[in-house]
């Protein structure tokens, strides 16, 4: 496969580019659209070594393409000057160490998980969880759909209908089925942009070993189920990581049953506390369902998805990011995700704010992060964490 410029004019080695997203999936904090933020101030303004028109394709194809946003446009950019291996480094590198994090973080988990300190901690952590995703869900919403205008909603009106449809129904069923998703993305797509021959046939349609930690305890058998379970999330997840959530939740607590309540919401506060891509949770559930081996199948079968539908369309995406048929699948698709996780997010907190005081931490944290400029979501798991185990142990 060739590349989109010949690695001879790049300003950068491939082994800058690497150690540059390793630094990145290290440090970098806040989730999608702050690492995508990063990207750009990093390697299109301070050190050039991207250009601007680079950088606005490697968005599109994310946004086009299903799987986590932030790790789509690592991976578009590695490809930009170095192909293949490019794309390939950078992913790893970028993913790499949060899947270290969540691992180390999951040993530590199944130790002390039953320990009285810890549940009073993942108290508070759980309730912060539920409002910093409530915030979430209100930005992807606006962003994803439109805003909260008058105007706007008219002219989106049938995205609202797919918004508000799958809210209900993954509220009301507790899961969700992919092929819905899928229907409505061609419904849109028939609507918006529908093929030429419907047009002509009818114009009217618009590595530390501890013992207890379960790191090389493994079943094979869910090792299969594991792959084929998080593969299908990362072939159909579009957008922010958070929006993996209600594939999550659904099938890992509803529909498989290898974890509870509290341990789903526990893992993705893991993946609050940790930098780099959001759907690292992915790692930590892994872990706790099949120890190691079942962490790593579900990091491949998440970001594998991911890096074929970034690579493989690179070369030929500006011809395929025109196509007015495929925006408006991706559109419909997306509109159905969010409200799905608007009632994933509705079933979650029914069974996590279980008193006065949880409700309050949730409603504390959205206040937070609404007003206080700057906080990210680490600091605020933190203080809820502190808090938590405050409330548990002295009152």
């Amino acid at each position: 496969m060739e590349t989109l410029i010949p690695p001879g004019t790049a300003r950068y080695s491939l082994m800058n580019l690497t150690k540059y997203f390793l630094r990145l999936g290290t440090l970098g904090f806040g989730g999608p659209v702050a690492l995508i933020g990063y990207m750009h101030r990093d390697l299109v303004e301070d050190r050039k070594w991207i250009s601007e028109d680079e950088y606005r394709e490697g968005l599109a194809l994310a946004q086009l393409a299903p799987g986590p946003l932030a790790a789509q446009l690592g991976i578009y950019l590695g490809y930009v000057h170095y192909g293949v291996w490019g794309a390939t480094l950078t992913g790893l590198s970028f993913v790499l160490p949060s899947f270290v994090m969540v691992v180390l973080l999951g040993m530590a988990y199944q130790l002390y998980g039953g320990l009285a300190w810890m549940q009073s901690v993942f108290y508070g952590v759980g309730s912060a969880v539920i409002g910093i995703i409530t915030l979430s869900c209100y930005k992807l919403t606006i962003k994803s759909v439109s805003k909260l205008e008058m105007q706007a909603i008219r002219s989106k009106w049938l995205l609202w209908v797919f918004f508000v449809l799958m809210a209900v129904i993954t509220a009301i069923t507790q899961r969700e089925e992919v092929w819905l998703f899928i229907i409505l993305g061609l419904v849109y797509m028939l609507v918006k942009a529908p093929p030429k021959w419907i047009r002509k046939s009818n114009t009217s349609l618009s590595v530390v070993l501890l013992a207890g930690t379960g790191f090389w305890q493994f079943d094979a058998d869910k090792l299969w189920q594991l792959g084929l379970f998080f593969t299908e999330a990362g072939a159909f997840v579009f957008g922010s990581g958070l929006a993996i959530i209600p594939f999550l939740q659904a099938g890992v607590v509803g529909e498989m049953g290898w974890l509870n309540e509290q341990q789903f919401l526990d893992s993705v506060a893991v993946a609050m506390i940790t930098p780099g891509p959001v759907v690292i949770t992915v790692g930590f559930i892994g872990f706790l369902v099949s120890g190691f081996a079942g962490a790593c199948v579900a990091a491949l079968g998440v970001f594998l998805p991911c890096f074929v539908f970034t690579v493989l369309p690179a070369p030929y995406f500006k011809k395929i990011s025109k196509n007015e048929g495929i925006k408006a699948f991706v559109d419909g698709i997306t509109a159905a995700v969010v409200g799905a996780l608007v009632g994933s997010v509705f079933v979650i907190a029914t069974r996590s704010i279980v008193d006065v005081t949880s409700a309050c931490i949730a409603l504390a944290s959205v206040l937070a992060l609404i007003y206080i400029k700057k906080l990210q979501e680490p600091y605020l798991i933190l203080a809820a964490a502190i808090l938590g185990y405050c409330l548990k142990t002295y009152l």
